[in-house]
C-alpha cells in the first residue's frame, strides 16, 4: 500500500473516507460532500447517527463516499479511533476502489495531534490488511486498494507517513518470522534473516556465533538449553552504526529466540504446544525493529541480538537438578527445564557487555505468570534503572503498545536461593514474572537494563491465532525519542 498527502485528492480519488459525529454533526469534509443535502437527509432518517461502528456507503457520480460514525467530537480515544479505521477498512476492501482519500484527519483524537492521527491510521490499515498465507496452496484474494491519500500536506503529515511506514514494515516482518512454522524457522533460519538485513543496507553488519564459539566464550547455560536439539543454537548480532559520533555507545536490544520450546524434560502439556513456535517472538520483534531502524536511518548506534535456540527433550537434554555455569561465572541449579529462556538470556546479557552499551533492553516471551498478572493487553516491564523504565513507559503510552512496570526489589532474590548453586532458575509460585526478571538482573550489573516480558502480548490465540508484532512499535518509538 502506498501512502501520501495531497491537498487536492478529494476531487480525484474513487473513494473518500468521511467522519460523521454524533448529534447529527458533520465533519468539515462531510460538509463538502453534502451540497445536495444527501448526508443530512441520511442523518434525519436515522440511516446513520454518528455512533462508533456505524457506516454507510454512498455514491456521488463516480466517487464512493464511505461515511463512518466517529462518536462525539474531541472525545475519541486512541482505541476508538483504531476501531473506526478497522471498520472503514472492512467496508472499503469489499469495493473495487483503488485510490482512497482518508479524511479521518477531521477526527480529533483525545490528547493527540495530527501526527498521531495519520500514524495510527496507517499502522491500523497495515495491521488489518496483514495476511500470512505463505504455506497455503490457495492464497488470499488480492486487495484492490493501492493508494491511501491524506488531504493535509505538511511536515507533520509527511513525518507521520515516514514513521508509520517504517513501523508497519517492522511489525510485518516480525509477524512473518514469528508465524513461520518451527520446522522452517529454527536458529539457523533466524540467522539467515539477520543476514538479509545486512544485504539490504550498508548501515548494518551481521555476525553469527555458533555453538563452538559459544563454548569458547563459556556460555554453558545457553548451551545447556540447546543440547537436547539437533538444531544448533546460533546468536545473530546486527550492528547498526549511524551515529554522528562513531564512538557513541550503542543501545542494545536482545531478543529471546526459542524457535520451539517443548519445555525439555519438564515437558509442557500437549494442548496448545503448537503455539510454542512463538517463543521466539522476542527475537522476531528485535528483527522487526532493526528493519524499521534501517528504513528511518536514525542517527544512532544500535545493536540487535537474536538469541536463537530450541528446547527439546532427548537423551542428551539437560535435566532438573543439573548445575550449569554461566558466562559470568555464576552457577545455576536447574529446577525446571521449562524455565529455559532466562538461561539463554543470562549468557547473552553477559556477552553484550563487550559493546559497552548505553543501555540494554531484552525482550522475551518469558513467563506465563506475566500473562496471569497483566493479561494480553500490557507487556511486563522490569528494570534496574528508573530513567530507562520511564522512557520505555513513555514510548508505550505514545504508541499504545502498552507496558506496565512491575516492582523489582532485593526481596525477590531470596526466592532464587539454592543450597547447591549460586542461583536457582525458578523462584517458586509467587511473583513468577518478577523473579524471572530478578534472575536476569544478576547478569546486568555493568549497564542500565530493562526487560520486557511479552508472553501475553506477542501473539493471539483462538480464531485469530497469530503473531501481533509487539513490541516493535514501542521499541521503535523509544529509538525515535532518543533522537
Amino acid at each position: 500500500m502506498k501512502y501520501s498527502a495531497n491537498l487536492t485528492a478529494l476531487n480525484t480519488a474513487d473513494a473518500v473516507l468521511v467522519a460523521i459525529f454524533e448529534d447529527s454533526e458533520l465533519s468539515e469534509t462531510a460538509k463538502k460532500f453534502d451540497t445536495q443535502g444527501e448526508i443530512t437527509a441520511l442523518l434525519k432518517c436515522g440511516e446513520i447517527s454518528g455512533k462508533i461502528g456505524e457506516s454507510t456507503l454512498l455514491r456521488q457520480g463516480t466517487q464512493r463516499i464511505l461515511l463512518v460514525g466517529a462518536g462525539k467530537p474531541g472525545e475519541i480515544t486512541v482505541r476508538q479511533f483504531k476501531q473506526i479505521v478497522q471498520k472503514a477498512f472492512q467496508v472499503i476492501k469489499t469495493t473495487a476502489s483503488k485510490n482512497m482519500v482518508n479524511a479521518l484527519t477531521d477526527v480529533q483524537i483525545k490528547d493527540r495531534d495530527l501526527y498521531w492521527n495519520v500514524r495510527f491510521a496507517i499502522e491500523t490499515f497495515e495491521a488489518e490488511r496483514y495476511v500470512f498465507d505463505e504455506f497455503k496452496s490457495q492464497k488470499a484474494d488480492q486487495l484492490k486498494l493501492e493508494n491511501i491519500v491524506f488531504p493535509i500536506d505538511n511536515a507533520e503529515t509527511q513525518r507521520a507517513i515516514q514513521h508509520a511506514n517504517a513501523v508497519a514494515l517492522g511489525i510485518k516482518l516480525a509477524r512473518d518470522v514469528a508465524n513461520c512454522p518451527p520446522n522452517i524457522c529454527n536458529p539457523k533460519y533466524l540467522a539467515e534473516q539477520a543476514k538479509t538485513l545486512e544485504k539490504r543496507t550498508a548501515l548494518v553488519k551481521t555476525t553469527v556465533l555458533g555453538e563452538k564459539e559459544m563454548a569458547e566464550l563459556g556460555m554453558h547455560a545457553y548451551l545447556g538449553v540447546s543440547q537436547g536439539s539437533k538444531n544448533e543454537a546460533q546468536i545473530s548480532i546486527m550492528e547498526y552504526c549511524n551515529h554522528p559520533n562513531p564512538d557513541a555507545k550503542p543501545i542494545v536490544l536482545v531478543g529471546k529466540g526459542l524457535t520451539f520450546d517443548a519445555g525439555g524434560i519438564s515437558l509442557k502439556p500437549a494442548a496448545e504446544m503448537d503455539e510454542m513456535k512463538y517463543d521466539m517472538c522476542g527475537a522476531a520483534s528485535v528483527y522487526g525493529v532493526m528493519n524499521a531502524l534501517a528504513e528511518l536511518q536514525l542517527p544512532l548506534n544500535v545493536i540487535g541480538v537474536l538469541a536463537g535456540c530450541e528446547n527439546l527433550p532427548d537423551g542428551n537434554a539437560y535435566r532438573p537438578g543439573d548445575i550449569l555455569t554461566t558466562m559470568n561465572g555464576l552457577t545455576v541449579e536447574v529446577l525446571n527445564t521449562d524455565a529455559e529462556g532466562r538461561l539463554v538470556l543470562c549468557d547473552t546479557l553477559t556477552y553484550v557487555e563487550r559493546f559497552e552499551p548505553e543501555c540494554v533492553i531484552d525482550i522475551a516471551t518469558l513467563t506465563g505468570a506475566c500473562v496471569v498478572a497483566l493479561g494480553q493487553h500490557n507487556s511486563g516491564l522490569v528494570s534496574t534503572d528508573d530513567a530507562l523504565a520511564d522512557t520505555l513507559f513513555q514510548a508505550s503510552q505514545q504508541t499504545q503498545d502498552k507496558a506496565w512496570r512491575l516492582p523489582l526489589s532485593e526481596e525477590y532474590q531470596e526466592q532464587l536461593k539454592s543450597p547447591f548453586a549460586d542461583l536457582a532458575n525458578i523462584g517458586g509460585r509467587w511473583g513468577g514474572a518478577i523473579t524471572a526478571g530478578a534472575f536476569l538482573s544478576n547478569f546486568t550489573k555493568k549497564y542500565p537494563w530493562a526487560h520486557l516480558d511479552i508472553a501475553g502480548t506477542a501473539w493471539l490465540q483462538g480464531a485469530n491465532k497469530g503473531a501481533t508484532g509487539r513490541p516493535v512499535s514501542l521499541l521503535t518509538q523509544f529509538l525515535i525519542n532518543q533522537c
